[in-house]
């Protein structure tokens, strides 16, 4: 008996995401160091192209409304989402500037860069960590099977160690939510601190 096309991807993706559990620490650190940064006054540059542009959207979207818990907006901008200045930098600078060139208008010292990329290797996505890196941004990557050209161009990398692109950008998204909850849970946590400190 043949395998069934959704039963083939529901085992593929079950399968990679047992295999991607224990890398969810490392997903929580970020959303806590993530909190730290934005509610401090840093923000969030987010890129990645395709289907890691529409999660590098989501993620944003996240942050500046709210994932679960009600909370401050916080400051998360993606760098697909302007069309004008892509096509604009894309015209005059070349298609693999199209990120760096607004990391670098953007980004601030201690600002995040999150590099969102299946293969790990997008020239425009390695040439924005590379920019933000150069403007002491501290730059985090998801991509898919590594090692690979984008996590060694970042600070630090979570990894998806899957064949097909589709199971990658689902785990993306589960990690993407796992980073959001743990932002969440920091917010709720340094306000509860404070006002402990007040009482």
């Amino acid at each position: 008996m043949s395998t069934s096309v959704s039963g083939s991807h529901l085992t593929r993706l079950a399968e990679t995401l047992r295999a991607f559990e224990p890398q969810g620490r490392q997903l929580e650190v970020w959303g806590q160091r993530a909190a730290r940064v934005l509610t401090t006054g840093g923000r969030l540059l987010a890129c990645g192209n395709g289907g890691s542009a529409e999660q590098a959207q989501h993620l944003t979207a996240e942050l500046v409304g709210r994932y679960q818990d009600e909370r401050q907006p916080l400051a998360a901008f993606p760098l697909t989402h302007d069309t004008v200045a892509m096509t604009a930098i894309g015209n005059d600078y070349g298609a693999s500037q199209v990120f760096a060139r607004q990391v670098r208008a953007h980004g601030r010292v201690g600002d995040l860069l999150v590099c969102l990329s299946t293969s790990g290797r997008s020239p425009n996505v390695i040439a924005a960590a590379q920019a933000a890196a150069e403007i002491g941004m501290t730059t985090w990557a998801l991509t898919g099977p590594g090692p690979n050209p984008l996590a060694d161009a970042c600070a630090e990398a979570v990894t998806v160690d899957a064949p097909v692109t589709s199971t990658v950008q689902e785990v993306h998204l589960a990690a993407i939510h796992i980073m959001c909850a743990a932002v969440d849970a920091a917010v709720r946590d340094g306000l509860r601190a404070l006002l402990e400190t007040a009482r």
